[in-house]
């Protein structure tokens, strides 16, 4: 029965893509059979739509299907390695919009997840302010402890979401297994992974506690940070299905005339925009992956004021490391040393040519850096370089891919505060900053400091590993003195397993060795 449910929900979506008229797949797509007969089935049923583009058409059949397709649109808007950059392109147009459920439903809401009236909780709670697939936000205030009205902002997870989601995921999980099992070709893309991170990614931002989370982590990375800021998470009154946060008054970062009037630089906030995001990407490995303009404003004291963190991104060191090195390369146009990244990261396999990948790397490169500064585009470099995956047999990396669409969405707000942005120059300074602190002598000598730590710390175990080695020793003495007696195998298989601890004995012996010349060479160099 659940095998026919999800067949008929995905044939209902299918009708309304196909009468959309909206291209959902890449042109060069080789399709299973049921899916080619599907198309022909449906093709009467088109809309001819010649004044729309395929981003419209796209965007409201998927907004029409409900916030599950919302979501997966935005989704793979992220992953052009699996439906392609045209159709990518058209998916990022797509706006997160809904309209809002009713003032009753979210007073509900409210009080269930919080357990307390709603005039317990808040001296004022005014009607929905903006409304998106999972969520919708509202305007309200709480009384401060010297009588005073503060405003905050309310964010109440739709009635039935939840229900609604695992539904359609359910759905999606099906049509992916099929594709799998009967489609060879579609099994590089690996379908059931990529709506497995879908899934993963919807249960993070449905808990708004862990948005809350993000807010809290972000404002201890940044708090030292001038210009740029977090509102403040109000624990009390926030939970699974409702978050409270500080109200951000400022000016939006897209109102540029009423930032000129407030008297703001707007090249200097390009500036800062674009600094922002990649000291959080580089130093912290945390970044916001939704700075789209609505989501940006301008506090009174001209600090950038972030908002909504429900989809965030993360970097591993490794991450980290590799996009601040092939940035430094591009930047200084050492191509060899961003193709050795790559070997190195263990993104390309050795079988490669280091000299032709090199080669391959300048030919991204050349064309975007002799532009003019105005026209070079960080999130356009690293796009092209993630199209390579395939000829060099990269590893597809799904946070790389979310920082550079992120970054696209970054450089497009910097760029409409300052037409004339050059995004190296600014980025040279952050990415310098992370080399230097992270590669230089100085973080080797913590990278020995380190080493020569855990050594000790190892070398401070020892005792106690001999002492239990004794106590166990002496026990098994005790069992042979009251008569333990072991056949010829039993002795044999003991002697292999004494032989096999020496030989291990002697290997953590080396290692202990080889980790404190490693030291030695580190604090040398």
């Amino acid at each position: 029965m659940n095998a026919i449910a999800n067949m008929v929900r995905l044939t209902k979506a299918g009708v309304v893509l196909a009468w959309s008229g909206a291209r959902v797949l890449p042109e060069d797509a080789n399709l299973p059979a049921p899916l080619v007969l599907f198309g022909r089935v449906t093709a009467p049923l088109r809309k001819n739509g010649a004044g729309d583009g395929n981003e419209t058409k796209l965007s409201a059949a998927l907004t029409s299907l409900g916030p599950s397709y919302i979501k997966l649109g935005q989704f793979l808007a992220t992953r052009d390695d699996i439906i392609g950059r045209e159709l990518a392109a058209d998916l990022a147009t797509l706006q997160d919009r809904l309209p809002p459920f009713s003032q009753e439903d979210a007073r509900k809401a409210v009080e269930e997840a919080l357990g307390a009236p709603v005039d317990k909780l808040f001296a004022e709670f005014g009607p929905p302010v903006a409304a998106a697939s999972i969520a919708q936000v509202h305007k309200a205030k709480v009384k401060t402890p010297d009588g005073t009205l503060k405003p905050v902002a309310v964010k109440v997870l739709r009635p039935g979401i939840e229900q609604r989601f695992k539904r359609d995921l359910d759905s999606y999980f099906f049509a992916a297994r099929a594709l799998e099992r009967f489609h060879p070709r579609s099994r590089r893309l690996r379908p059931v992974a990529v709506v497995d991170t879908l899934a993963k990614s919807v249960a993070i931002e449905m808990d708004l506690r862990m948005e809350a989370a993000a807010i809290s982590e972000m404002a201890e990375n940044t708090k030292n940070d001038d210009g740029f800021r977090v509102p403040v998470v109000d624990w009390t009154r926030s939970a699974r299905r409702v978050l409270t946060l500080e109200w951000i008054d400022g000016i939006p970062i897209s109102d540029h005339g009423a930032l000129r009037k407030a008297g703001y630089d707007l090249k200097a906030i390009g500036a800062r925009l674009m600094q922002s995001f990649l000291r959080h990407a580089m130093r912290d490995g945390f970044f916001h992956a939704d700075m789209h303009p609505g989501n940006l404003f301008i506090d009174a004291e001209g600090r950038i004021a972030a908002v909504d963190f429900g989809i965030m991104g993360r970097l591993g060191a490794k991450e980290r490391r590799f996009l601040a090195e092939i940035l430094y390369g591009f930047l200084n146009r050492n191509y060899t040393r961003v193709a050795e990244v790559h070997f190195e990261a263990g993104y390309v396999p050795r079988k490669h040519s280091i000299a032709q990948f090199a080669q391959a790397l300048r030919a991204i490169g050349e064309p975007i850096l002799d532009r003019p500064a105005s026209e070079i585009s960080m999130a356009q470099l690293l796009g092209q370089l993630f199209q390579y995956t395939e000829v060099f047999d990269m590893q597809t990396r799904p946070e790389l891919l979310l920082l550079q669409k992120t970054m696209v969405v970054v450089e497009g707000v910097g760029r409409s505060l300052d037409p004339d942005l050059n995004i190296w120059v600014v980025a040279e300074p952050v990415v310098r900053e992370w080399m230097e602190k992270e590669l230089g002598a100085g973080a080797r000598l913590e990278a020995a400091a380190e080493g020569a730590a855990s050594v000790g710390r190892f070398m401070g175990e020892l005792p106690k590993l001999l002492g239990q080695a004794e106590r166990t020793a002496g026990a098994f003495a005790a069992l042979m003195d009251e008569g333990l007696r072991l056949d010829d195998q039993t002795v044999e298989r003991l002697a292999e397993a004494q032989a096999r601890q020496n030989r291990a004995n002697r290997l953590g012996i080396w290692v202990v060795a080889i980790a404190l010349v490693a030291i030695a060479l580190a604090l040398l160099f």
